[in-house]
């Protein structure tokens, strides 16, 4: 079923969902099912699950040369869809990256997921490479998220890469874009981001995710200057609670939000990372309820792979 089908059938009530981290490589399934089982009592319509692209490492040779070797950390999220959907009876919503991927082998992975009964994406750029300083598009892939999101809105429309066939299936994929209530990093400004945002609606985005904040103000300024642009489509915040000191210091640095002031000072005033952890939680409940109070679709959370935040959080809201 299709999110924005999911959003149409709850007549107003706000939904519950959250996002999953693939497991390390080298873990089995059964950590994706320890994050999954204590939040299946808040029935989420859908899961995601997100995807990162490939890193390099160097080993070094006998004469002391060193070997650039492609490594991925995390197995890929057609076969974690698969068991999500098989276990739970739920939509699982794939993340999709430009980088990493030629455009076949997206087609590809395209063509399985719509082979499994998936009917939403979230179409991303990707982040770069840890050793690298800028996201570079890997040769013969896309460059930029509103590419990817053609070329998913092509197959919807039966168009494939190097067609060889007179008859082609159209794929019904429900197709999901990022939205950066505090502007993406690379933006000059905020109204750049917001035109780029416009162009990936106008050319079929369905639905949009927000990075996450902890101001709901933020979230509030950004769906109206969305609807100034003529932006129409439900948009789903995306959430996270603080559960330690030092992401004070990580979330602003590694996603570019800012953190307010009250919630701040709150966790330098713990005296123990357990404190911190219940400031985090107070401050997404009482976060979530505003949201819900002022017409949020759906509450998406990033569980980062620990249930444990988000079930508290679920249980006081839901």
């Amino acid at each position: 079923m299709k999110i924005t089908e999911h959003i149409k059938s709850a007549q107003g009530k706000a939904l519950f969902s959250f996002e999953l981290l693939p497991p390390v490589k080298g873990q089995s399934i059964k950590h994706i099912y320890d994050t999954i089982d204590p939040l299946m009592e808040f029935n989420p319509p859908f899961i995601d699950v997100t995807y990162h692209r490939e890193d390099y490492i160097y080993k070094e040779q006998p004469g002391g040369l060193l070997q650039k070797i492609a490594y991925r950390k995390r197995p890929g999220t057609v076969a974690i869809c698969a068991a999500i959907m098989n276990r739970y009876k739920v939509d699982a919503v794939p993340h999709l990256i430009c980088g990493g991927f030629t455009k076949e082998e997206t087609e590809n992975a395209l063509i399985d997921l719509q082979f499994l009964g998936i009917d939403n994406v979230l179409v991303l750029r990707g982040d770069a490479r840890q050793t690298e300083n800028a996201f570079y598009p890997t040769p013969g892939g896309h460059a930029y998220a509103s590419d990817l999101l053609e070329h998913v809105v092509d197959m919807n429309q039966g168009k494939y890469l190097h067609d060889a066939i007179d008859i082609t299936d159209q794929s019904t994929f429900c197709i999901g874009v990022a939205g950066y209530p505090e502007k993406h990093f690379e933006a000059p400004n905020l109204e750049t981001d917001f035109k780029y945002l416009k162009k990936k609606v106008d050319l079929g985005a369905n639905f949009i995710v927000t990075q996450m904040f902890f101001d709901n103000r933020k979230y509030l300024e950004f769906v109206k200057r969305c609807k100034e642009y003529d932006i129409h489509v439900p948009i789903i915040p995306g959430l996270k609670p603080i559960t330690h000191s030092r992401q004070l210091i990580s979330l602003p640095k590694t996603f570019h939000i800012d953190i307010p002031v009250d919630l701040s000072d709150a966790v330098r005033a713990c005296k123990s990372e357990s404190d911190v952890k219940e400031v985090g939680i107070e401050w997404l409940i009482a976060q979530s309820k505003e949201l819900i109070e002022i017409g949020a679709p759906v509450l998406h959370y990033y569980t980062m792979g620990n249930a444990e935040p988000t079930k508290r959080i679920a249980e006081a809201v839901f």
